[in-house]
């Protein structure tokens, strides 16, 4: 059992619905646009060269993804795209905004069966906009005490919001899939996190690490958790 806890946050993206199949759909996409000036493997390095370089000014989610796409185009062809390779890029923006929600299996019997039982939370980075569209499409936002649409998720992050919360850290726990942002910054601080790896994982969040942490646990799925949170 995981003990002495009173409040669950859970990631958003790729933890409770599906999300970064999507920014790899579409940057293929973006890749084959192009096809004409670059091999796909080079536009995707300038691709991921821009967001990295443009991460500080925009921060996470589509409408960054779009811009970093546009301003990518404008590199790569030397200011001679024609207008319909731009309003392409928009038009895949624009679906990427419009995709229904898939939520990933068991995860709402999960939040059905903690609910009442902890304070839940939402504790996800992106665009605000897109992200409180996402949380109404999917129907979970009921079950949730508070949602925090985070800039970023490093340790000052997460302190902020767990004064917010009136929380111990030890009395914290943070699920999701990303080692960087959902693990490492919340043991740091002396919370409890759980990881449950994604099929697919952005660039930006991989880290090589072997965590060894009492306060640290692994699972393939989010309902093989349930047991130790309910007793």
């Amino acid at each position: 059992m995981i003990n002495h806890i009173s409040v669950i946050a859970f990631d958003a993206d790729d933890t409770l619905w599906v999300n970064e199949p999507y920014f790899q759909e579409t940057e293929a996409r973006f890749c084959s646009l192009l096809e004409d000036y670059l091999p796909h493997h080079t536009v995707s390095q300038e691709l991921f060269k821009t967001e990295m370089a443009n991460l500080p000014l925009y921060g996470y989610g589509i409408k960054a993804f779009m811009l970093c796409m546009i301003e990518t185009v404008l590199r790569v062809t030397e200011n001679t795209a024609r207008p319909e390779i731009l309003h392409k890029v928009i038009e895949y923006g624009q679906e990427m905004l419009n995709k229904p929600i898939e939520l990933l299996d068991g995860i709402e019997g999960v939040l059905q069966a903690l609910s009442g039982k902890y304070r839940l939370v939402v504790a996800t980075k992106g665009d605000l906009l897109d992200q409180e569209r996402k949380l109404k499409k999917s129907g979970l936002e009921h079950y949730f005490h508070h949602i925090e649409i985070m800039s970023d998720k490093k340790e000052a992050d997460y302190t902020k919001l767990l004064k917010h919360l009136d929380c111990r850290p030890d009395e914290f726990l943070m699920i999701g899939n990303s080692l960087k942002s959902d693990v490492m910054p919340v043991l740091a601080i002396g919370g409890h996190a759980v990881h449950i790896p994604f099929h697919t994982t952005w660039a930006h969040e991989h880290v090589d690490a072997t965590i060894e942490d009492p306060r640290f646990y692994q699972f393939t799925t989010v309902t093989e958790l349930l047991p130790q949170l309910i007793a």
